[in-house]
């Protein structure tokens, strides 16, 4: 018989089910270990806190976090108030992040380059850039060196502020401190550069990725099958998805948007419609933008029956469509004069999404000289909302007197004045 399980064994089990995020088990665990007289250390309690701020649960983390605050026994340390900092920064919520970094100094608790990262990458995403500089020379001051992971958040920071020529400056900075890109770093790049629709560009930092060992993830690959799909460049786009299926790379949600997106401006739905269908087999669920994607694909082929069955199901499956997608649909078929179909599309929406969607459509049919059509919207529209907009009204008065014979009377448009 093997020896019964003790503190330690117990505190890993804890630990490996906070890494998995199975956070309700860790805490039975912590319960069964309590009960057989064994006390949590304090790694226990931290990769609880961890996997709690992880679950996106930083209320219930820092309750935990308190109660070692006022322990007698075990108190928390560097590793702990990172963890608690790291849930805090992934929240937005930097006031209180640095609050924990000025009582980790009361404590005299040294912060590490993982703390410092942290903060750095918490800043940066909500484009601080003068803490984030302040916290750059704070760290190296205090004796720890910033590492590529600190880099990155910089990186991925100012790319997302769009100073892409900044970026690069940073990390040869770091380059000349002995530092070496990463996967993630050259993800980063080939992101931005492929956001800026700069394929050529992409493709250099993607093949620097490829001669450094650096393996490409399908972050990397999507972001690139989505730059040659915006510009139609189909075939490159398939090339890199069948690449990174050779390499056991799983596509993700993404992925099958961003090509779904591409055969649809390519005129071609009936491929797109293809992949959508493949998803779920491959376990990948589709959104409500490859939902709205595909059923606009579907709308500019004149593909309504199609288009109206994604459309109900997205809606039966809980997704809320988008405007653009609500309106695609409902006016593709007061085109083809149904503007029963019409109003039974924008019937499933709720009263502030039909009266945005009716809004708009009215105002595109008056363009279009539907007046009659319009008119139909338009009452439907009072019936919901008797304060409409007046330019609706405007407009719609408008196209009445410049169609002859109808007059602004036969719709009655004068109960609205």
């Amino acid at each position: 018989m093997g020896s019964p399980p003790n503190v330690i064994n117990y505190c890993a089990l804890v630990s490996q089910l906070c890494k998995r995020g199975s956070i309700k088990q860790a805490f039975e665990v912590l319960e069964e270990m309590v009960k057989r007289g064994w006390k949590p250390n304090i790694y226990a309690h931290t990769a609880l806190i961890d996997g709690l701020c992880k679950k996106g649960w930083t209320d219930k983390a820092y309750k935990l976090f308190l109660k070692l605050v006022r322990s007698e026994k075990y108190k928390p340390n560097v590793h702990t108030y990172t963890a608690m900092i790291s849930g805090y920064c992934k929240e937005k919520k930097l006031d209180k992040a640095e609050m924990l970094l000025r009582r980790m100094q009361e404590q005299e608790l040294a912060p590490n380059t993982n703390t410092y990262t942290t903060l750095i990458d918490g800043h940066a995403k909500v484009g601080n850039f003068v803490r984030v500089n302040e916290l750059m020379e704070q760290m190296v001051e205090e004796g720890c060196n910033p590492n590529i992971y600190t880099y990155n958040s910089l990186v991925n920071g100012l790319c997302k502020r769009g100073d892409l020529q900044e970026a690069y400056r940073m990390l040869e900075i770091g380059f000349e401190r002995g530092l070496r890109a990463d996967h993630i770093t050259y993800t980063i790049l080939i992101s931005e550069h492929c956001r800026r629709s700069d394929t050529k560009k992409a493709m250099e930092v993607f093949s620097k990725m490829i001669t450094a060992g650096c393996c490409p993830d399908i972050h990397t690959y999507t972001s690139l099958i989505g730059a040659f799909c915006r510009q139609k460049d189909m075939k490159e786009g398939e090339r890199f998805l069948k690449e990174a299926l050779n390499q056991g790379l799983v596509p993700t949600k993404q992925t099958y948007t961003s090509l779904i997106c591409g055969y649809c401006r390519d005129g071609s739905s009936s491929l797109a419609l293809e992949i959508f269908q493949n998803m779920s087999k491959k376990g990948s669920t589709a959104d409500s933008l490859t939902y709205g994607a595909l059923i606009s694909g579907l709308c500019k082929e004149s593909k309504l029956k199609e288009a109206r069955i994604l459309y109900d199901s997205m809606i039966d499956k809980g997704f809320s469509p988008c405007e653009v997608t609500r309106l695609t649909v409902a006016y593709e078929y007061c085109m083809l004069e149904d503007s029963v179909t019409a109003m039974a599309v924008l019937d499933k929406l709720d009263t502030k999404s039909w009266i945005r969607t009716g809004t708009t459509l009215v105002r595109k049919l008056c363009c279009e000289g539907k007046v009659e059509m319009a008119a139909e919207f338009y009452h439907k529209l009072l019936d919901k909302d008797r304060n409409a907009d007046p330019v609706i009204y405007a407009a719609f008065k408008t196209a009445c007197y410049e169609i002859v014979p109808l007059n602004v009377e036969r719709f009655s448009i004068s109960t609205v004045c």
